[in-house]
């Protein structure tokens, strides 16, 4: 009874306040236009031909020896990338959170009252290492490691070529795929399974010490059973990104024909649209699939099987029959994944890549602006993702302040649907737009105007990058008790005014981390806007994918070169923004 009259009472306040029933009608609208609408018209596309229902189109793909090897070998690389992604960025996690890692001693000499103090300082040269490598593929385009991999191995490679003589393409197909995927992901699950690892209680595993318990025993018999499903979980979230990675497997792959690259080939080649349209739905339906699993089996599990917060400093492996090998391998994979980045400005310096590498030169950056459009591309791919960015924070927090704060009905009907696009791929959404507003809605001729415009690709920035600012908005929301923001409301504030002057305030840091995020995001999207781009509008990753395809390395190495650079300074200065005027520098003043 008092639980049903909290529910009425909540939407009496609710009703009573036409900026937050307009903002719930908006967000539904907004959410419903250019997220369920266009996966909704490839499924009208995919089962409904000019007699009704019907599942020719299907049945034509399915016949296609090209789509059928395609699913193949999707799930292969998929399958293989995320057992080794997860496998390589828990040997990371692993050495960082329980490995005393050898760093380099320094003693400096400090003035004190009656003297000098010698202090003795540890620097964690691989704990600094190890948040570069996390860092490298947040800042590049996703294909730059394809860039690297076929200059350093492949035919004219320097390592294949001037160093080994060897003269093959055996770097093209399923193994540089791989390869180039796994270096690419596994920082993703280095940093989910370090969080992991960090929250086990100590205790467990050194009362399996105490009892004699080998430390190889009590890996596998207390942390790896804590672990799997934070193992499944990365796992899932590796296979989802392979399978829906367009740009390696487009540059690298060769005659290996994923889904996500026949898709786009589909269209731009074949021009089958609505073939291209029930392929985009089989690999949805995979990645949707594997999403639902991930989210809300996994994730809640995770949460449950973890002991929480440790109880007190985990004490450290020095064993150096364990810290040697373990830091040995770590610090040849991280500098391995640092030579391939490096290899990308390196690249832009030579004047014909493969065929001579010396003098070096810097006429490519200067073509970039002089041939190349590169002063267009660069300002059309920063403007569009400095608009985008503040609509995408913005809308993030108002959907988190309504889930965790608000009780509505729809509030469950916006928390999925806005989670729902990080489980559609790139390529997929990108076809959803073309077949829904190629021709107006429902072909309509309504919102036509949209596509081919410089708008739909802010619209796809601003969806692409909506989940990963929802998620850290309702977790920063969950620590604000719900009686700061009462007060206001008491004081005669409307539920805008509350928003702005109290919550936002409190949440600044996630509002700005979310800002930055979509900005990378967006000024790095290649799959979801390579179908989508005119000829009105330049996009640096799409130069720098043109480039690649036709073999002119050293223009697509200045192309990134540049784009790598914007991206890192626009994280550092955000950083440094959020550490001088966030929420977090304020507190600790206080």
């Amino acid at each position: 009874m008092a639980k049903s009259q909290s529910a009425a009472l909540d939407r009496k306040k609710l009703m009573a306040d036409p900026i937050m029933v307009g903002t719930i009608l908006v967000l539904i609208a907004f959410l419903t236009l250019f997220i369920l609408y266009p996966l909704a018209i490839l499924l009208v596309d995919s089962f409904y031909g000019g007699n009704g229902f019907t599942l020719s189109t299907f049945q034509r793909i399915m016949a296609m020896p090209t789509f059928t090897r395609a699913i193949g070998n999707t799930l292969k690389v998929g399958f293989l990338v995320g057992i080794l992604s997860t496998l390589v960025g828990l040997l990371f996690a692993y050495v960082e959170v329980y490995v005393k890692v050898p760093g380099a001693d320094s003693v400096y000499l400090i003035p004190m009252p009656f003297g000098w103090k010698a202090v003795k300082f540890h620097l964690n040269i691989m704990g600094g290492l190890f948040k570069m490598v996390s860092m490298l593929p947040v800042v590049s385009p996703p294909f730059v490691l394809s860039l690297s991999m076929i200059m350093l191995f492949g035919k004219a490679g320097v390592i294949t070529r001037f160093l080994l003589g060897i003269y093959d393409n055996s770097v093209y197909g399923f193994w540089g795929i791989v390869i180039v995927q796994t270096l690419t992901f596994f920082p993703v699950c280095y940093m989910m399974l370090k969080g992991l690892l960090k929250n086990i209680d100590p205790s467990l595993e050194e009362a399996a010490r105490d009892m004699g318990a080998s430390r190889w025993t009590v890996f596998t018999t207390v942390t790896l059973p804590l672990l799997l499903p934070g193992l499944g979980n990365a796992f899932l979230v590796t296979f989802i990104e392979s399978i829906a990675d367009f740009a390696n497997p487009m540059i690298i792959g060769g005659s290996y024909d994923t889904l996500a690259t026949t898709i786009y080939l589909q269209i731009t080649g074949a021009y089958d649209k609505e073939g291209a349209a029930a392929m985009a739905v089989v690999l949805l339906c995979i990645t949707l699939g594997m999403f639902i699993v991930q989210k809300y089996y996994l994730e809640a599990k995770t949460a449950a099987t973890l002991t929480g917060k440790a109880s007190r400093g985990r004490m450290l492996i020095e064993d150096r029959s364990v810290t040697i090998p373990l830091t040995i391998l770590c610090s040849l994979a991280a500098a391995f994944v640092i030579l391939m980045y490096a290899c990308v400005p390196i690249g832009a310096l030579f004047p014909t890549w493969g065929y001579k590498l010396t003098p070096l030169t810097f006429k490519w950056f200067g073509q970039v602006f002089s041939r190349y459009h590169g002063l267009q591309a660069f300002r059309d791919s920063f403007v569009l993702s400095l608009i985008a960015s503040p609509i995408t924070a913005l809308l993030s927090m108002i959907i988190s302040y309504l889930v965790v704060k608000r009780k509505f009905k729809a509030k469950g009907f916006i928390e999925a649907v806005s989670m729902l696009a990080m489980a559609v791929p790139g390529t997929v959404l990108g076809v959803g737009y073309i077949r829904g507003f190629s021709g107006g809605l429902f072909h309509s001729g309504l919102l036509q105007g949209l596509y081919g415009s410089a708008a739909i690709l802010i619209i796809v920035f601003v969806v692409r990058s909506l989940p990963t600012g929802t998620r850290s908005g309702i977790s920063a929301l969950r620590q604000i008790d719900k009686s700061i923001e009462e007060s206001a409301y008491d004081m005669g504030a409307d539920s805008f005014k509350v928003f702005m002057t109290v919550t936002l305030p409190l949440i600044k840091d996630s509002f700005l981390s979310g800002l930055v995020t979509a900005f990378v995001r967006s000024i790095t999207a290649i799959s979801a806007i390579i179908l989508l781009v005119t000829p009105s509008v330049y996009l640096i990753t799409v130069q720098i994918n043109e480039f690649a395809e036709k073999g002119a390395y050293s223009i697509a190495c200045a192309f990134a070169t540049i784009l790598i650079l914007i991206t890192y300074g626009s994280v550092l200065l955000m950083n440094l923004f959020i550490k001088y005027f966030g929420t977090s520098k304020k507190i600790k003043e206080d």
